[in-house]
């Protein structure tokens, strides 16, 4: 009898914290002034019921029109009747009380009746505020669907269920962040993934501890291989058409709601200088410009270093008839090399700041007024001369042909270092550089998964999509980085051409 006793007790002390806690939370949400809670008598068995909501994430009108007729008029007497009356497609019964301050704040209304208030009905409600879909801004192609993502979650999974209307498809939800409950989705396509991926993106997220996550950016950051490296390790596309084809390719997709940028993992270096429209025109055109994206890389961030190393060290390079040329230019230049450079390379970046952070017409006119103005002054009074503004403008301008933003910031960063060691030691200080960010490239990966593939390790099957895009025909098999469960995507003997007689 006595250990009875103390277990009643024991569980009525326990109920009784549990209800100090609830009215704690009724209390502190009844604060908001978008706290609803309103009681209403059925007409049929008098029995009262009481409506909790939080109104800026419900929409009222579905309450009037979908549930307040049939929880007034239909005959009910227990809480579980409830699911069979409302015709709402999302309807919970509970008894946890923790789940009370969870479902307001995610768009549910909380309905609890006076006869039974140990338990409770959740009921979805959500109010949908978005826009609409528009032209992709950062990945804009002339040829292809001009669809970009939005901030909403459902309507981005949206746009890829359309473009891989499959069973395969397979969409799992999780929540971030402790106090933004942010909604994330990892999407992959099963039978064709390595699950060994998808197990490691699970559990990168999972393990993720943090208060607030407003955007994917945040994402990519926390779950990279080497959060030191200015490398993107993950990339980040607007496109649904684009993440639809790379999921087709056996890779992971994650889609944060709030954000119009969605997560794919694995990549590789290569990724970053193809654009989607490539696979859009013809291998050959594809191809051409993809090789000068390459060059055009290269030339941005070795043009000025060059200058400077040759100009401070290395004289004997410069051909006869460029070298007059040069004095002409430099010879009332009072500054070394690296200060002229530095100076036009901070302009240069402060321009494009300044264009980025402000209206978009406004913008527009402070870069070109800006560049025209200052680069001209600055010639006219002898601070630099006219071959390095040339040099620095073609500069800025090959980096902008990078179809992905964020290896565009990288690329704008490592010139810096390149000019500290051109100035340093020459030629031998960039040949440095570039060993060291050889180095750190072949040791980064993604998602486990070599960062520099297919250079190294050196895997010639994947060259056909690398440097140069072959024909679709001569790309039957899936990257062999992925390990994909399903090698082959096409089957050669369905594409021969027949003659219209055979």
């Amino acid at each position: 009898m006595k250990n009875s006793f103390f277990k009643k007790g024991g569980k009525d002390k326990e109920s009784k914290d549990i209800k100090d806690k609830t009215s704690k939370k009724e209390n502190l949400i009844s604060m908001s002034k978008d706290y609803k809670k309103v009681i209403y008598t059925n007409e049929k068995t008098n029995i009262e019921f009481k409506i909790e909501y939080i109104s800026s994430l419900v929409d009222e009108k579905i309450i009037q029109k979908s549930a307040l007729p049939y929880l007034l008029e239909k005959e009910f007497t227990k809480i579980t009747d409830i699911k069979e009356i409302l015709p709402i497609a999302e309807v919970e019964i509970s008894e946890d009380p923790k789940q009370i301050e969870e479902r307001l704040f995610t768009g549910f209304v909380v309905l609890t009746i006076s006869s039974n208030k140990e338990k409770f009905c959740f009921f979805s409600a959500q109010k949908e505020i978005g826009r609409n879909i528009s032209v992709p801004e950062v990945e804009f192609s002339v040829i292809g669907p001009k669809e970009a993502f939005v901030e909403t979650l459902e309507q981005n999974l949206n746009l890829i269920r359309k473009r891989l209307p499959v069973k395969e498809l397979i969409v799992e939800e999780t929540t971030v962040g402790q106090l933004s409950k942010t909604k994330v989705a990892i999407i992959y396509l099963q039978g064709v993934v390595d699950d060994e991926n998808v197990n490691t993106v699970k559990q990168r997220i999972n393990d993720i501890k943090i208060d607030q996550i407003t955007d994917s950016s945040f994402i990519g950051q926390i779950i990279s291989d080497n959060r030191n490296s200015p490398f993107p390790q993950v990339l980040d596309s607007e496109r649904p058409d684009r993440v639809a084809a790379v999921l087709s390719e056996g890779k992971i997709a994650v889609i944060v709601d709030g954000s119009p940028h969605a997560l794919i993992a694995p990549t590789t270096l290569i990724e970053f200088f193809s654009s989607f429209e490539d696979y859009l025109l013809n291998w050959i055109l594809a191809s051409f410009f993809r090789v000068i994206r390459l060059f055009a890389v290269a030339f941005s961030i070795l043009v000025t270093p060059l200058y400077v190393a040759t100009l401070t060290y290395h004289y004997e390079l410069i051909p006869q008839d460029l070298l007059s040329i040069l004095i002409t230019s430099r010879r009332v230049i009072p500054f070394p090399p690296i200060l002229e450079v530095l100076f036009l390379e901070l302009t240069i970046e402060l321009l494009r700041e300044a264009g980025a952070r402000l209206p978009t017409k406004v913008g527009q006119t402070i870069g070109i007024v800006g560049g025209i103005v200052i680069g001209t002054a600055s010639v006219e009074a002898g601070l630099t001369s006219n071959v390095l503004l040339i040099f620095v403008a073609l500069a800025a301008l090959a980096s902008f042909t990078t179809p992905v933003y964020r290896i565009g910031n990288t690329i704008r960063l490592l010139r810096f270092p390149f000019l500290l060691l051109a100035e340093l030691w020459g030629i031998i200080g960039i040949a440095l550089g570039f060993s060291l960010l050889l180095t750190h490239l072949i040791r980064l990966t993604s998602l486990g998964r070599p960062y520099l593939e297919p250079i190294y390790p050196t895997r010639l099957v994947d060259f056909k999509d690398s440097f140069i895009r072959l024909p679709l025909d001569a790309q039957r098999k899936r990257p062999l980085y992925l390990r994909s469960e399903s090698p082959k995507r096409m089957n050669p003997k369905g594409n021969k051409k027949k003659d219209i007689d055979e």
